[in-house]
């Protein structure tokens, strides 16, 4: 199955706490952290949710 590679590239601060929330049922603790991630539909919601502060690549 394929994998999400997620990085962190924008700060938190200053957005919805639920965004914050959503940044760390990912992994994602400071900026540039980087996690990877099974390519599951929770997974792809939670990153909609969180789009303007990740960026998003898929790993074979």
């Amino acid at each position: 199955m394929a994998q999400l590679k997620i990085t962190q590239t924008k700060s938190y601060i200053g957005s919805k706490q639920n965004h914050r929330d959503t940044l760390r049922t990912l992994g994602l603790r400071r900026l540039n952290d980087t996690v990877i991630r099974e390519d599951r539909p929770e997974v792809r919601g939670m990153v909609h949710t969180v789009r303007h502060l990740v960026t998003v690549e898929e790993v074979d």
